[in-house]
């Protein structure tokens, strides 16, 4: 009885890489530079706002309604994203996006908005803006939780030895330019983690890992698989960075799943939307 061979086969992983690397010879003198707005595959993609969550991923695990306001805060011991990466200096921007748009949070800004109501208030009170501003002390929101994000790893070449292989298979490595070939497939694997705490009581509420792991086949210069990073946030710059993009958004998923047992603290007023009250 014949049998097929597994996946997982040297030989059978090394057929498909042959078989992609020759579909992608041919005559590349026709193609011509397009641009597709809201295109590209983005696993973190759309935006989020009054309309609620545009253009999100269907793989978003989200809640029927908020729990909490939620801070995101950077990590004070940093990130190990090396600098030949081209990655973005933090990961917050990005899960401010995720969040607001699971809709199990309100978001609040800790940061560069934090600065600027602090410094529409010192304006009113040089008085350079008008005494009866809308921007006033007493209207902001407190952070009933935060949420503190952590890369756990990063590797961008999981995958090494596969020339190994070859140069060990006399058949295999005779076979002109397949071993430069071999020498383009990558692995790239990245975890994550998110913790959450409530900034009553200091307790972590939850915690939460995400990973992910993708082969990059260096065949037409793609990563196997929908890992678009993060339309705009910069995350799309380098194959490293949509897949820690991606660990980012499985980590949040995970998170959802312990936030839905959270019975919901009494939030603030929403936003005025037209239409509405």
């Amino acid at each position: 009885m014949l049998r097929t061979p597994s996946p997982r086969h040297p030989l059978t992983a090394l057929a498909l890489i042959v078989g992609l690397g020759l579909t992608g010879c041919g005559d590349k003198t026709t193609q011509q530079a397009k641009t597709e707005l809201g295109q590209g595959g983005s696993v973190v993609s759309g935006s989020a706002g009054p309309k609620g969550a545009q253009g999100a991923d269907s793989g978003l695990t989200t809640c029927n309604a908020p729990v909490a306001t939620l801070a995101l805060a950077e990590n004070p011991n940093g990130y190990t994203m090396t600098s030949h990466y081209q990655l973005p200096a933090s990961p917050v921007p990005l899960l401010k996006l995720i969040a607001q748009q699971s809709g199990c949070f309100r978001v609040v800004d800790r940061a560069a908005g934090l600065r600027s109501t602090i410094q529409e208030n010192e304006l009113k009170e040089a008085g350079i803006v008008r005494s009866n501003s809308t921007v006033a002390k007493g209207k902001g929101f407190e952070a009933q939780y935060t949420l503190v994000p952590s890369l756990t790893f990063s590797e961008q070449d999981a995958g090494r030895g596969m020339s190994g292989i070859i140069a060990a298979i006399p058949v295999l490595r005779d076979i002109a330019g397949l071993a430069g070939l071999v020498d383009q497939v990558k692995i790239k694997e990245a975890q994550v983690a998110l913790l959450l705490t409530d900034n009553e009581t200091t307790e972590q509420l939850a915690a939460a890992t995400g990973s992910v792991k993708v082969t990059d086949l260096g065949v037409g210069g793609f990563v196997a698989g929908k890992l678009g990073g993060g339309g705009g946030l910069g995350w799309s710059n380098s194959n490293e960075g949509k897949v820690i993009a991606a660990a980012f958004f499985d980590a949040h998923n995970n998170l959802v799943s312990q936030v839905r047992e959270l019975q919901a603290k009494q939030l603030p007023p929403s936003v005025a939307v037209l239409g509405k009250p």
